[in-house]
């Protein structure tokens, strides 16, 4: 995704309509206006917006004949169109969307619909270039195992595309990379909002919905960091980071995270934490918690109902500034065989591939 603002043609002959609307939507996007609806087409296709706002009732040509004018072009049938009008039958909704238009609104104008339903049509254009760009990728990929097979009866075509199978695992790393960076920016933006919802009170029937969107949504920035950590990794540019942390309050908060999980399963998590470890240590905070994360999430996931997890942490050796601490994990759950274990820091790889 680019930093470039996406851009809105509003198509309407009231000049109010139009007012209102730009400056609803003027501070997130680029938008411009056409009055005249025998030019809307020729505008539209010479500025080529990523979504338009068309009036139903103007003067010569009414929305639906612009509609038809645009679904009939092979250039800008694809832009989501979204029609705004004052009429209010069913029967004027159900024609504009017959004819292909991607939303309705009605007048009068209410701004946050007005965002909301842009921002959904901006969204389905975003999710469509991803997967597209996923696509892209994967046929890459696909194009590496071939390239593999050719490789064992011919080594020259072997030669031609292991440079097409390095440019694929580039292209795979470069995607990772970019598309990490580009969700965890609304992640981000869900957790802080959340937390301000929270600040004011969650309804005492919403708590236990609220709590698991929580626990979701923080579950999936995680798995964010973890893919720009396997590109980082593959770049040969990962490192540790280092910062005074308090190993006992990491270690709660990993814990906190699998509650819900563990509530649901009606699992019982015993903790056990040196009293020595509630002190200040120098080390890669986050990379740390996020391992003791995972294998508790994994105790919990693999732990039948009603079962039992024990964590343990302690400090078995301590030479001048360096201390060596010990954190396990136990449960009785279905346990990792010695050939599984055999492969455990493999990339991608997964004992249970289900």
């Amino acid at each position: 995704m680019s930093d470039k603002k996406r851009s809105i043609l509003i198509v309407d002959d009231e000049p109010s309509s139009v007012t209102i609307l730009t400056e609803i939507l003027d501070k997130d996007y680029t938008v411009l206006t056409v009055m005249d609806s025998t030019e809307a087409v020729d505008a539209i296709e010479k500025n080529m917006p990523d979504v338009i706002l068309l009036d139903i009732v103007m003067p010569v040509l009414d929305g639906y004949k612009v509609m038809e004018a645009l679904k009939g072009s092979e250039k800008t049938r694809d832009i989501p169109v979204i029609f705004i009008t004052a009429l209010d039958s069913l029967d004027d909704e159900e024609k504009g969307l017959a004819l292909g238009a991607a939303d309705y609104i009605s007048k009068p104008f209410y701004a946050p619909i007005i965002k909301m339903r842009v921002r959904n049509q901006i969204n389905i254009i975003e999710r469509y270039k991803i997967e597209r760009d996923l696509n892209v990728v994967l046929d890459l990929q696909a194009e590496l195992v071939a390239a593999r097979e050719v490789a064992e009866e011919n080594r020259e075509i072997a030669e031609r595309n292991r440079a097409n199978a390095e440019y694929a695992n580039r292209a795979k790393t470069d995607f990772l990379a970019h598309m990490s960076h580009e969700m965890r920016t609304p992640m981000n933006s869900i957790l802080g909002m959340m937390q301000l919802i929270e600040m004011q009170g969650v309804p005492a029937s919403l708590k236990r919905y609220f709590k698991k969107m929580d626990v979701d949504a923080t579950h999936l920035l995680g798995l964010i960091e973890d893919l720009l950590d396997v590109s980082t990794m593959e770049y040969g540019a990962f490192k540790l980071n280092e910062s005074v942390f308090n190993f006992y309050t990491i270690a709660q908060e990993a814990l906190h995270k699998v509650t819900h999980s563990a509530d649901e399963k009606q699992l019982t998590i015993d903790s056990n934490i040196d009293q020595s470890l509630i002190a200040s240590f120098i080390g890669d905070e986050k990379h740390l918690e996020r391992v003791i994360t995972c294998v508790l999430g994994n105790a919990v996931k693999f732990t039948p109902e009603n079962g039992k997890i024990t964590f343990d942490a302690s400090r078995i050796d301590e030479d001048n500034d360096m201390a060596t601490l010990k954190v396990e994990v136990s449960d009785n759950g279905i346990g990792i065989s010695a050939e599984q274990l055999e492969k455990l820091f493999d990339m991608f790889e997964q004992a249970d591939g289900s």
